[in-house]
Parts: C-alpha cells; sequence; structure tokens
C-alpha cells in the first residue's frame, strides 16, 4: 500500500497513520502557508491542526541563543542560552580528543549548567560517554527511524543494515504506528 499524498489527506487521523520525512512535511507548509519552523513533532501537530480547522497556528517563540565569539578555556563560564557553535566544537575536540562529538545528553548538560565552568564540562562529558557504555541513551519520539533501527537490532543480533533499512522502509509505508514488530521481517524474507 502507498501513503497518501499530503495533500490528498482529509483529516487529521489519517495524516498521523504514516510517516512523512521533515522535509515532505515542510514541503506542505510552504505550498499551504503554514509557517515552517520548528521541530518535526511541532510541524506535524500544526499540519494536523489545519488539516481538520483550517486554522493556522503560529510557531512556539524560541529563546534567544547566544553565539559566543571570545576564546573558550577550561575556566571559561558556560553561558546561558548556549549555541553549540563551531569555536565550541573546536574547544571540545582540543580538550577531549578528537572523538569528541556533540551527543544529545552533553548538548542538554550544557544548556542546563550555565554558570559552571567549561572544565566541569569536560568532566560531565566524560561521565555522560561512560555512562553509556551501560545505560542506553533514550532517543527523542521524533527521532521514529533511530527508534525502529536500535529496537529491530536489538531483536535481530547481526543483521544487515541494508535488511534494517528494507524493515523500516516497509513499515514507514504501512498505515499505522512506526515502532518495529516481527511481522516486519517480512519484508526481507524471501
Amino acid at each position: 500500500m502507498d501513503r497518501p499524498d499530503l495533500h490528498e489527506i482529509t483529516d487529521s487521523q489519517a495524516f498521523r497513520n504514516y510517516y512523512y520525512l521533515l522535509s515532505e512535511l515542510k514541503d506542505y507548509c510552504k505550498i499551504t502557508g503554514l509557517p515552517v519552523s520548528g521541530g518535526k513533532q511541532e510541524i506535524s501537530d500544526r499540519i494536523a491542526h489545519y488539516i481538520d480547522t483550517g486554522e493556522v497556528l503560529m510557531p512556539s517563540a524560541k529563546r534567544a541563543q547566544t553565539n559566543r565569539t571570545e576564546k573558550i578555556t577550561l575556566d571559561s563560564v558556560i553561558e546561558p542560552n548556549i549555541k553549540c557553535s563551531d569555536l565550541h566544537r573546536a574547544f571540545f575536540k582540543d580538550a577531549i580528543g578528537k572523538q569528541f562529538a556533540f551527543k544529545v545528553a552533553f548538548q542538554n548538560w550544557l544548556k542546563q549548567n550555565a554558570g559552571k565552568t567549561y572544565r566541569d564540562a569536560v568532566e560531565a562529558y566524560h561521565a555522560i560517554i561512560e555512562d553509556a557504555k551501560t545505560n542506553p541513551t533514550v532517543i527523542s519520539k521524533q527521532f521514529e527511524y533511530n527508534t525502529y533501527i536500535r529496537a529491530i537490532h536489538a531483536d535481530n543480533p547481526g543483521m544487515k543494515p541494508n535488511d534494517a533499512i528494507a524493515c523500516w522502509n516497509y513499515k514507514k509505508s504501512q498505515p499505522g504506528h512506526n515502532k518495529y514488530e516481527r511481522a516486519d521481517l517480512a519484508a526481507i524474507q524471501k
């Protein structure tokens, strides 16, 4: 069964029954005159509301982010409303090593710890990485693909990535939820 085109959907329930890429949602918004700002969940909610009511919801207000321009040292203070920039990335790669990456948990720590030092941030990064070795990170609701791929690999250790992706492609073309089920393996069974 093929997904219906977004422009053919007449009620939000039908819309929410299918998976659409963020780029598809934004294209729909541009064509219908809806605001395109916000995350996938916010845009989906805006589209669902528009489909049911014809009313345009405006995006939620965002906090202004601070874009640091001066050099960062271990004793520098983490700014409020931090925006993780190339300057931050360069600092952390230098302080932590080339393996550094802005993990969601670390970005959240930075945002919640304005006023602490970057030395504290480096220590927190190491603690977060160590914790992740035994406690899998929680994947946010909007990252359905990542959640699905983690679940299918947990249930089918050693599955080839292309097979997992084929199952995902099958799943998102079906109406209903996008959570992994063993029945999805039918997409790769011959």
